[in-house]
């Protein structure tokens, strides 16, 4: 059975893709990327995929070709007579565009999913969408992963003992609220508005904090300025000490160093997505664990939901 199945990567998400791998127990499928001068690019298997169970694995963050890439290579295996293709995105790029948050814009997410059912994908696996909804935006089956399987464990590790859960914005209560009730403690909330998108103009902390242990949960951590504030305020404010743990290291613009210049003591990530650098308070749990034992279930036609807390 296993033979039966192959895994392969694109170029953005090489690294996590050998954790997988190696964690499944077999090596890479040889994918080789063909460049034109042009820019143009064409990815190519190197092997036979007719009747495998291909599982391809692609975080898609900008720039664009990291999705174009992505799609390619569904196309190709699809046209190579792949039994079934299961695309995998421990990052889902696009999902901040869930809804038309104002006249004349798209609804991104509901695109891309359009864009990789039709270049072939028969599944999808991806962990920590930004919103709960996108799963409906696919015609497809969807396994939609929780990094809480590891963070959780995580936090009772780190033995707390005026632990609080935050979450840094209305929309995050839902997934704060799922660790809350997971470690037994008390949340509170951060109310922002913003002056554009990645521009905080006001926050505000709804809860109490005072001597408490803080540890602000999100899906994704981009220029971490609604992150560095919302921790200054909160030590201003009497916590003890601020955490956060972010399942996608985005890490744009300014992001490196307003960690740097923040009060928060440490910044838990996974490795969705590769550093750009390293940070003395980041610290990466890997995922490629997940993934893996996720496949395998798949692959036998056994159940996922016990896997994972959610």
């Amino acid at each position: 059975m296993n033979a039966k199945i192959k895994i392969f990567s694109g170029q953005a998400s090489l690294d996590i893709a050998k954790k997988i791998a190696i964690s499944y127990g077999k090596k890479l499928g040889n994918v080789v990327i063909t460049h034109f001068s042009d820019g143009e690019f064409q990815p190519s298997f190197e092997e036979t995929l007719r009747g495998k169970k291909i599982f391809i694995i692609q975080s898609t963050p900008p720039p664009a070709e990291t999705l174009l890439e992505f799609l390619l290579m569904i196309d190709a295996a699809k046209r190579a007579s792949a039994k079934e293709i299961i695309a995998i995105l421990p990052y889902f790029g696009f999902a901040r565009q869930d809804r038309k948050d104002k006249p004349r814009v798209p609804i991104g997410a509901k695109l891309i999913a359009n864009l990789i059912t039709s270049a072939g994908a028969n599944r999808i696996m991806t962990m920590d969408l930004h919103a709960d909804q996108i799963q409906g935006f696919f015609k497809i089956p969807v396994d939609h992963l929780f990094a809480s399987t590891i963070f959780i464990p995580y936090i009772k590790n780190l033995k707390l003992k005026n632990l609080v859960i935050a979450s840094p914005d209305i929309g995050g209560s839902k997934r704060a609220n799922v660790y809350a009730k997971h470690l037994n403690c008390e949340m509170v909330i951060c109310y922002k508005q913003r002056k554009k998108a990645n521009v905080i103009d006001k926050i505000k902390i709804i809860g109490d904090i005072k001597n408490k242990d803080v540890v602000i949960v999100d899906d994704m951590v981009d220029t971490a300025g609604t992150m560095a504030k919302a921790s200054d305020l909160m030590k201003k404010s009497g916590a003890n000490s601020v955490r956060a743990i972010c399942t996608h290291p985005i890490l744009s613009g300014k992001a490196y160093e307003n960690i740097e210049n923040s009060c928060i003591k440490e910044l838990v990530v996974t490795d969705s997505l590769p550093l750009k650098q390293k940070g003395n308070k980041i610290k990466v749990l890997s995922v490629a664990k997940l993934f893996a034992d996720t496949i395998k279930n798949i692959n036998l036609d056994k159940s996922i939901s016990s896997q994972f807390i959610v």
